[in-house]
């Protein structure tokens, strides 16, 4: 009975993941940062999403990206520059922690 049980889920998640897929196939909005194969732009847009809606992240996000087209341009970035460049989204400490954030990550790369 556990085989028969294993794979009635297994076929379950299956048909779960053609249906989500089709879904987001049909549905899927356009957003810059799923136009671009960089984890750089992913990360931007993953922090200025919190707490901020989508409609209000796209234009942030295109500046922001514009500016600081890699972690290591944000991170020789002056602080003041990148939360004059975050101004209006709010939660200032995401700018903060993103801007130190890249900053160890450029010395690591």
């Amino acid at each position: 009975m556990s085989e028969l049980n294993s794979l009635f889920e297994a076929q379950r998640r299956q048909r779960f993941r053609r249906q989500l897929t089709a879904w987001y196939a049909a549905h899927q909005r356009d957003l810059p940062w799923r136009r671009l194969a960089d984890p750089y732009a992913v990360w931007i847009s993953e922090i200025m999403l919190q707490q901020t809606v989508v409609a209000a992240v796209i234009p942030y996000f295109e500046r922001f990206r514009a500016r600081f087209p890699d972690v290591h341009a944000l991170a020789s970035a002056d602080e003041s520059e990148v939360l004059q460049h975050w101004e209006g989204l709010g939660y200032y400490s995401r700018a903060r922690n993103i801007h130190k954030a890249a900053k160890i990550v450029s010395e690591e790369l």
